[in-house]
């Protein structure tokens, strides 16, 4: 059973880094009206009429959501890494437990999604939403969300796995 939660959450935190990645490079993250036409904006760029743009202004919302994405994207990797090492059993590492770390990864990945979907939301409803009256978030963004919820079961997984491995470890051979 242990190897079970292990490969439901190896299977979570696979596919909520590939929504990271794809919700943190994606221009959806917030479609508006502008003079009469649709425009689009992600992290990165913002699009209208057919054409796109970099964002070139260094606004701190944007600058810290783009920092938050990249940072759970990456310790998202990291956990899964860790994830496919709990797979193997080395007696080198019998004090380091590997579906621990994976577990604690998955974890941080949440809480740095959290924080960017916080962020860049407060600022959207709070300041965007206003300048622009005929707005909505769009799939970009809801993919982040997704995201957390998919690093957040993946954390969920390993930290029951490893307590499986622990209670069994701990009772000894029968």
């Amino acid at each position: 059973r242990m190897y079970s939660f292990m490969g439901g959450g190896l299977f979570c935190a696979i596919v909520g880094n590939i929504l990271l990645v794809v919700s943190t490079a994606t221009d959806y993250w917030m479609q508006y009206r502008l003079s009469g036409s649709f425009a689009h904006q992600g992290l990165w760029r913002y699009c209208m009429s057919g054409k796109c743009y970099m964002q070139t202004d260094s606004i701190a919302y944007w600058n810290a959501t783009r920092a938050f994405m990249i940072l759970s994207a990456m310790s998202c990797f990291a956990g899964i890494i860790a994830g496919i090492l709990s797979f193997a059993h080395f007696s080198a590492f019998e004090r380091f437990n590997r579906s621990f770390a994976a577990g604690i990864m998955f974890f941080v990945s949440t809480l740095f999604v959290l924080l960017a979907m916080a962020i860049y939301t407060g600022v959207t409803v709070n300041f965007l939403g206003k300048r622009f009256g005929d707005w909505r978030f769009s799939w970009s963004y809801i993919l982040g969300w997704v995201a957390l919820l998919m690093t957040f079961f993946a954390g969920i997984f390993y930290m029951c796995a490893y307590r499986m491995h622990e209670c069994r470890r701990v009772a000894g051979p029968r």
